[in-house]
């Protein structure tokens, strides 16, 4: 188990009566060797420290999307006495009991980047308008009609909901021709590799890739050069540092990425679990932030995952 210990900070000068101070938080992500988990742990434990207060621990371990172990890990957060968890559930419904032990216990459970049942509110990208940027502009780019592949991912609900964006939005496009969308890749750069391998084997023509974030979208193009190809455009979903990169090289194959900002689902997830923790209702259980669909044209424009605020913070329908 990692511990982020964080320093003390000022608190307000004035606080209300009914404020609780936030001295612990566990955090249950799906992946620490995925750059976009690192930074929800790294921009919960930021929030953390501008709300100030008390001393505040911060208890940030990897589930590996296995079930089971992510199970061991609410327990021992619950064990631990923590007054808030963010969870990235390894599967929706089966955390459900855990979840419930923890707010039997008095602990407050934001789910964040994925549905929970049973979390007190849940966090998250416009999962589904981030597949329908990717796949609109991957329709587009290559001209309306072509073959294309869906390097798929975790049965989570991020992943089904960008998967569906995307086919919703290649549906617009009668010459588009979707060949595969069930290769799962992981959501690994390693799983990108071997998924993209297999489909440039079954399918020799393909124009179009959407996989369903940047590492499977650097294992694909990195297979695509191995096999001599550069016949093909590959969008994807996440804006990272690694993916900023290959939109500035004329040379890279992946065209588009729609950015998310863990930055501030990690900020939004830690002042919803103190609202909570102080007794507020919530405007929306449900809270989906904006993605921006990061392209070779307007790469220079974009400030990258540590951009924080409301700007593009939309409530869900109830």
């Amino acid at each position: 188990m990692l511990l982020c210990p964080i320093t003390q900070a000022q608190g307000d000068s004035n606080p209300q009566p009914a404020t609780r101070a936030l001295t612990s938080i566990g955090i249950s992500v799906s992946d620490l060797g995925n750059p976009y988990f690192v930074e929800i742990a790294r921009g919960a434990e930021r929030r953390a420290r501008e709300l100030g207060g008390s001393q505040v621990r911060v208890q940030v371990v990897s589930s590996a999307y296995d079930l089971p172990r992510q199970v061991r890990q609410i327990d021992a957060f619950i064990s631990d006495g923590v007054q808030l968890i963010l969870l990235s559930a390894a599967d929706r419904d089966g955390i459900a009991p855990a979840v419930q032990r923890a707010r039997e216990a008095g602990i407050r459970v934001i789910a964040v980047d994925v549905e929970a049942a049973g979390a007190d509110a849940t966090i998250t990208t416009d999962n589904r308008l981030a597949g329908t940027l990717a796949c609109d502009y991957l329709a587009q780019r290559i001209g309306g009609t072509g073959k294309v592949v869906i390097i798929n991912g975790p049965a989570v609900s991020s992943v089904l909901e960008r998967v569906q964006g995307c086919h919703d939005a290649l549906a617009a496009f009668a010459g588009i021709e979707v060949l595969s969308d069930r290769e799962n890749g992981g959501g690994a750069r390693e799983g990108g590799l071997e998924k993209m391998t297999a489909l440039m084997t079954a399918y020799p023509d393909i124009q179009g890739v959407f996989t369903i974030n940047d590492p499977s979208a650097l294992g694909a193009e990195q297979a695509a050069h191995q096999a001599g190809r550069s016949n093909f455009v590959i969008v994807s979903i996440d804006g990272s540092p690694a993916a900023f990169d290959q939109l500035k090289s004329a040379s890279s194959l992946l065209e588009a990425s729609a950015a998310q900002f863990p930055g501030r689902i990690a900020e939004r997830a830690v002042d919803t679990g103190l609202q909570l923790l102080r007794g507020d209702t919530l405007a929306a259980q449900r809270i989906l932030i904006r993605p921006e669909l990061i392209t070779r044209d307007n790469v220079n424009d974009y400030r990258g995952w540590n951009t924080l605020g409301e700007s593009n913070l939309s409530p869900a329908a109830p």
